[in-house]
């Protein structure tokens, strides 16, 4: 690898173009020869709405960057063994199509572990069910599977490669590995399994110590850094030393602000309106530029976590991620520029020369839309799918569920009492009936989670409503991450057998002649309900919904998974884009899976909510 840079070095550059567009020296990138300095930003095509891509990537090179960083979630592409869905918001080659039109390259973050606050780091959630399988290390299994996804990949993005003329640059190997562990056989095998597949440079990206370095490094791809520029630059040169991992420095994720997490306590983390952290975020960046290094932001631009993708990370507890993935980036959650933003394009500017960086997008104003009464429709417990029958309970991906909701039903056969233990711990979230009414809640995100006492009768019905609330990305804890219940149910010391498990995915709400009846008078004994409504609007335009009295659950417009939301914050709004709606005839689902009689109508804002309160389920 690293021949080629010197001959370019040497001025002798027909024979290395001929086989390398994109090659580098000791401190310079090079593509097509000439000296390139990556300006780029973090943005997944997968949390944005595929009809939104032009207008995000467009945004992105009128502040100024000339390159886009991009994960790709292998969940989503490969949702069950031998599928290859390429279809909306996963039709990855037209993403980077649209980035090249835009004036834009890539530099691809496939994985096969990504972390990015997704669901599992990326992995499919089947992964779990197959035996012997250990991810994140040189496992037959393991790297069986992910050779389907990176070879599939491959073939899929082949002609947007930079060797035919595409703008994918190079390829990101694993993901901050030295964070993990240091297996190098693991990551050579990987290394090898990419460049059968891209054909292009590879890379490795960990954190600015010597452990990460040592654990993440391996031999024939760039080695670089993240985190604070100054300290990770000197970090790389210290500590690297195998020639064929040196090369020009770049700050693989530059962090202006943070990430998001459902609690309490946790408020939103953004820098907008902060002048000195903002001041701090732009001279790192130009200090990067004045010393001919490159960067990435992380992020440009977040995004959403649709439906059930975000992931989790885990401290004392599990710690899951919210539905908004705005990460206080330069371009909000709706694709909207702050002062971050135009900090960002001076600071670019300023280097580049601002006539070197296109006009500013015109941006459409947002919507209003009026509260939209929402009526009950269906019981939940009432709209159930055939149950599978099981002596003891078994997690939800060994009956070939990844996400959503899994119920756990049992008929006490003998009187007994005593507090409940579902299984090995909480995953995640445990909502307890006895006889349809709501007794207690137990939760993985509490260091301490609260403790259910119950006295069951002969013929009393145990109802377990478990949620997965997003699987672990980040930390040892990602090896093992089945959900549901693994073990057994007791009480005291009874162990309860004969279970009826209920699937409950819901990539779509059941329908109101699904349900044989619902509840008229919720109360915070209810069982989960889901309330529908429909509505118009004006001008169709982007809009955040907001649910005033609802305490937690999931929301639907015209069929699509907005996401969750929790009173707990710190979100408190939805994200609605434009493009998901109509002036007409608009519907929406909104499932309350906590109700409390109190639930309001929905509404859109302008503006973004965000605010924290109190757990209404939690004792302490």
């Amino acid at each position: 690898m690293m021949l080629k840079p010197l001959v370019t070095a040497l001025g002798l550059l027909s024979a290395a173009q001929a086989i390398d567009p994109f090659t580098w020296n000791n401190s310079t990138f090079l593509l097509h020869g000439k000296p390139y300095q990556i300006i780029g930003g973090q943005m997944d095509p997968q949390r944005i709405p595929h009809e939104l891509w032009s207008d995000r990537l467009s945004k992105a090179r009128s502040m100024g960057l000339n390159t886009i960083f991009s994960y790709v979630y292998w969940d989503q592409l490969v949702p069950k063994p031998g599928e290859w869905h390429t279809d909306g918001n996963n039709d990855i080659a037209r993403y980077f199509k649209t980035a090249q039109e835009a004036g834009l390259n890539i530099v691809l973050r496939s994985g096969p572990y990504i972390c990015g606050e997704h669901e599992w780091g990326g992995f499919p959630a089947w992964l779990s069910t197959i035996p012997g399988m250990v991810v994140r290390t040189n496992n037959t299994e393991f790297l069986s599977a992910a050779k389907f996804y990176i070879d599939h990949l491959g073939e899929e993005l082949k002609d947007l490669m930079v060797t035919n003329g595409g703008p994918i640059l190079m390829a990101q190997i694993e993901n901050e590995y030295g964070s993990y562990g240091n297996n190098h056989d693991y990551i050579a095998t990987l290394r090898d399994m990419m460049r059968e597949a891209y054909g292009i440079p590879l890379y490795t990206n960990d954190g600015g110590t010597q452990t990460d370095l040592d654990g993440g490094q391996i031999a024939g791809a760039l080695a670089e850094t993240d985190g604070t520029p100054q300290s990770g630059f000197a970090a790389r040169d210290k500590y690297v030393t195998d020639p064929s991992s040196l090369g020009p420095l770049l700050d693989g994720e530059y962090y202006i602000t943070w990430l998001d997490q459902w609690a309490s306590n946790n408020t939103f983390e953004t820098d907008e309106g902060d002048e000195s952290a903002i001041s701090t975020a732009t001279s790192d960046l130009a200090w990067i530029l004045n010393h001919n290094a490159s960067f990435s932001i992380y992020m440009f631009h977040g995004g959403t976590n649709w439906g059930f993708q975000n992931g989790a990370d885990w401290g004392d507890a599990l710690e899951p991620i919210t539905t908004s993935y705005d990460y206080g980036a330069p371009l909000d959650e709706s694709g909207r520029t702050n002062d971050i933003y135009h900090a960002v394009r001076e600071t670019i500017g300023a280097h580049i020369g601002m006539d070197n960086i296109p006009d500013l997008v015109a941006e459409k104003p947002l919507i209003e839309i009026s509260p939209i009464t929402l009526k009950p429709s269906v019981n939940m417990f009432d709209a159930l799918p055939d149950p599978i029958h099981k002596t003891i309970p078994v997690n939800m991906e060994l009956v070939g569920q990844s996400y959503g909701f899994i119920l756990y039903r049992h008929v006490t056969a003998d009187a007994t009492s005593g507090t409940l233990k579902t299984g090995d711990a909480p995953r995640d979230r445990v909502l307890v009936y006895v006889n349809g009414k709501r007794v207690g809640v137990i939760d993985n995100s509490y260091e301490v989670p609260n403790t259910v006492d119950l006295t069951l009768k002969k013929g009393d019905v145990l109802d377990l409503l478990i949620e997965n609330m997003g699987r672990v990305n980040f930390g040892s804890e990602i090896i093992d991450q089945r959900k549901g219940i693994v073990g057994n149910v007791t009480v005291s010391e009874t162990v309860l057998l004969d279970w009826e498990l209920y699937t409950l995915p819901l990539v779509s709400p059941p329908t109101a002649s699904s349900s044989t009846g619902v509840t008229k008078d919720p109360s915070v004994e209810s069982s989960p309900i889901f309330y529908t409504g429909t509505f118009d609007v004006d001008e169709v335009g982007d809009t955040f919904l907001e649910l005033p009295g609802w305490t937690k659950g999931v929301v639907w417009v015209n069929g699509v998974n907005l996401g969750r939301y929790w009173t707990v914050g710190p979100q408190q709004t939805l994200y609605l884009p434009g493009v998901y709606l109509r002036e007409s005839g608009n519907s929406i689902t909104v499932l309350a899976l906590e109700p409390n009689g109190s639930e309001g109508s929905v509404q859109g804002i302008k503006t973004r909510n965000w605010g924290n309160n109190p757990d209404p389920d939690m004792s302490s």
